[in-house]
């Protein structure tokens, strides 16, 4: 596509649309606007794996972006610390919270100003006091390292422009042995160019996935082990207009280095 500031700017810009309700209209798919299809919010989030009580709790910060449940996919103990990579509305983020107890901390972390003031409101609405949420890059993370216990993060790596980056920074910030959580689109055969030059695919989390192999090699390459958790080739059919891709769902676990 273009470089990578322009791809940035084009994700940045997307999400401050859909941040600010400009988009609602337009029956979003997960990751974005890429599929008009008639699903609700709360329709996709049912279809990769919330319940009904998850959707009432938090419904004002559930945005149908997703692509899969890392919470319901994670091992969060009582004391953890956890961030979110691309945190959006918070509804991770809440969900999380709730399996810690006064120790523990949820850091939300997204690029996009509209989005982390809309986590922040959304918390302040539910009362929830054992998150925050930081304005940053999941590329270069405002946290310290070894700092942190778990990570999660729903269809957002996708997005990034330098995915090992993004890798080596979890690795960086994970304490030894810490874990990170991924639902993402990974693709199952290579776009063509006119895909991967279409920006609403890229919005919609297609134009910027990785094939399947290098998707996990690249993991592995910042030094965890893999797990695959899960594979979802449905969500193709049902809200990526039957582009050759699934939503797979990880476990990374970070290794120590010699």
């Amino acid at each position: 596509m273009e470089d990578d500031k322009s791809i940035k700017d084009t994700v940045r810009k997307g999400y401050a649309e859909i941040a600010s309700e400009k988009q609602e209209s337009c029956g979003c798919c997960s990751c974005g606007c890429q599929n008009k299809s008639e699903n609700s919010s709360e329709e996709i989030a049912k279809q990769i794996g919330y319940s009904e009580e998850d959707n009432e709790k938090y419904s004002g910060a559930n945005m149908g972006l997703g692509c899969g449940n890392p919470v319901a996919l994670s091992k969060i103990n009582p004391d953890d610390i956890v961030v979110d990579l691309g945190c959006g509305g918070g509804f991770d983020s809440f969900l999380a919270s709730e399996k810690l107890s006064q120790k523990g901390k949820v850091i939300g972390v997204d690029m996009t100003k509209e989005m982390i003031n809309k986590a922040r409101k959304n918390a302040e609405k539910n009362n929830i006091e054992n998150v925050e949420f930081r304005l940053g890059e999941i590329e270069n993370l405002p946290l310290e390292d070894n700092s942190v216990d778990k990570i999660i993060s729903n269809c957002v790596i996708n997005l990034a422009e330098d995915k090992d980056k993004v890798f080596s920074e979890a690795y960086r910030v994970l304490k030894s042995r810490g874990a990170a959580y991924i639902s993402d689109i990974v693709l199952l055969e290579p776009l063509t160019e006119e895909q991967k030059n279409d920006e609403e695919l890229l919005v919609g989390c297609v134009a910027g996935a990785l094939l399947k192999d290098d998707y996990l090699q690249k993991i592995e390459n910042a030094g965890f082990d893999v797990s695959i958790l899960g594979e979802d080739k449905e969500i193709s059919k049902k809200q990526y207009s039957g582009i050759n891709l699934e939503s797979l769902k990880i476990e990374a676990i970070k290794k120590d280095k010699n």
